[in-house]
């Protein structure tokens, strides 16, 4: 696995709203889009095959979309191509980045100048949380999944180390972008889980607004 010091300065943009990646974590992707075909196309020509996964958001005024500040990188650790040309990608995080500044350049994709400093953390083991209450998180997390009228297996959500299970469902259950980012932004595994927790509650609440501002 590569260092911080041996990731480039400069990563490829996927822009994608309520699209979440974590680091040693895995999100597929169905990509078509010319320009991002274009995109995996010279990924993988390099030798860290990196993609970054952010959240965009309306500036307005702007036609383009802002890009939020902080993302996270994806190494293309699997892929296959349908007979119409389209890609099937599985990315599994890196680390996360702050961006620096966007790059002009001739792609028809984005790409940004990146620092992984303050993101040592990411290239380390599975991180553990010890404040965690698993039982009284599962019984929250059989709540909401009856009132989102969801179905799960329970023995596998049991049985997964801390870190798989809450940013697997941090990247799998439905929030707004916002929401999203700020599980991203969030400094350490149980900030995660308080955050989800949160996320959770407010929705079991029948909340309709952002939480997250």
């Amino acid at each position: 696995m590569k260092r911080l010091k041996d990731l480039p300065g400069t990563v490829p943009v996927f822009p994608l709203p309520g699209a979440l990646l974590l680091p040693r974590a895995h999100l597929p992707l169905h990509i078509f889009e010319p320009r991002y075909l274009a995109m995996l196309d010279d990924c993988l020509k390099t030798e860290a095959r990196l993609i970054g996964m952010v959240q965009p958001h309306v500036v307005p005024g702007r036609e383009q979309n802002g890009l939020h500040r902080i993302g996270c990188a994806g190494r293309v650790t699997q892929f296959s191509e349908t007979e119409d040309g389209r890609y099937m990608v599985t990315l599994t995080g890196v680390s996360r980045f702050r961006i620096l500044n966007e790059v002009d350049g001739f792609t028809p994709y984005r790409r940004c100048e990146v620092s992984w400093d303050g993101f040592e953390r990411d290239q380390q083991g599975a991180e553990s949380d010890v404040s965690f209450d698993r039982e009284r998180f599962m019984d929250l997390l059989n709540r909401y999944f009856t009132s989102k009228e969801l179905s799960a297996d329970w023995d596998t959500l049991q049985e997964a180390d801390d870190e798989l299970l809450l940013n697997s469902l941090s990247m799998l259950l439905e929030f707004n972008p916002e929401d999203k980012q700020a599980l991203l932004e969030a400094p350490s595994l149980s900030t995660r889980r308080e955050t989800l927790v949160t996320l959770i509650e407010y929705t079991l609440r029948g909340g309709e607004e952002d939480l997250i501002q």
